[in-house]
């Protein structure tokens, strides 16, 4: 991810470059600072649940130069705040450049508030700092984390969760972290009213490898990665997403075969601060369809 980080850079201060001393001057009201964040709330119905569901979705902590453990401790304050009933963590806990013994998460995420349980998956970041991975996945399980490495769970009786590894860094197998979840087609060719389905990808770029028909199953996706570009220029929108499909998977509702939602995240890499896009924390409340 050195050599995409780099890249960005580049693309930035090319494009900065372009940029009049006009937009400059306005865009300096948009610099945001990389503590500050917004909570978010979305309403969507998913085929599948039988009753109500709120999720808090935290992504892109980037822990490191930048961030750290009074960030952590505001980001889960903010989560519990909201009263989840699941918390979805998708990658990027820390940043590459991160220096750390993880012993922040070990004190932290265990205040992490959700009857469902916290669950999580590794991005980029996570995978490039620990080429021992057996390192962070014993940290996340101190912290009582639950880290969906191509598997899933069934965090109730109508709601089946699944993770895959970094789509781009790591061992992604989209088939293996279904392996167990609910299929909605019998034998005979009819629909079954089934539980739902979450997938849950560091990157959005899996959206294109999954079946145009039905989403392959998944009711819902959550990702992340993007950082909403993190730089946003009036006219031009997000300098970089790191995605390999431009800002098509930018942030929010994006196009795919199912609902399929791409949180800013809450922390900063390559440069360290926001431009017109602020942080987020995403609370989705998640109705029967």
């Amino acid at each position: 991810m050195a050599a995409e980080e780099r890249l960005t850079r580049r693309e930035f201060v090319k494009t900065a470059g372009l940029a009049g001393l006009g937009t400059i001057a306005v865009g300096v009201l948009s610099i945001e600072s990389p503590h500050r964040f917004e909570v978010n709330q979305h309403v969507r119905a998913v085929r599948g649940l039988r009753a109500g569901l709120r999720i808090a979705v935290l992504t892109d902590f980037h822990l490191g130069p930048n961030l750290g453990p009074a960030d952590l401790s505001r980001w889960v304050q903010a989560s519990n705040a909201v009263t989840p009933d699941l918390v979805c963590v998708v990658g990027d806990l820390v940043d590459q450049a991160y220096r750390g013994d993880l012993s922040e998460f070990a004190e932290l995420l265990p205040d992490l508030r959700a009857p469902l349980g916290v669950y999580a998956v590794p991005g980029n970041h996570d995978r490039t700092r620990y080429r021992r991975f057996g390192v962070f996945e014993d940290a996340m399980a101190a912290s009582g984390v639950n880290l969906l490495m191509n598997e899933g769970a069934w965090v109730r009786d109508d709601l089946y969760l699944a993770g895959i590894d970094d789509f781009r860094v790591g061992r992604p197998d989209v088939a293996s972290a279904l392996a167990q979840a609910p299929t909605r087609t019998s034998a005979a060719g009819v629909r079954d009213p089934a539980p739902a389905t979450v997938l849950l990808s560091h990157n959005p770029d899996v959206i294109p490898e999954l079946p145009e028909e039905d989403g392959g199953g998944v009711d819902l996706l959550l990702a992340g990665h993007t950082h909403g570009g993190q730089i946003r220029l009036p006219g031009i929108g997000p300098l970089v997403t790191s995605s390999a499909y431009g800002a098509r998977f930018a942030d929010g509702w994006v196009p795919a075969p199912m609902p399929a939602f791409v949180s800013r995240g809450l922390g900063v890499t390559a440069v360290p601060f926001r431009f017109a896009c602020p942080a987020e924390i995403v609370v989705l409340d998640l109705e029967p369809a």
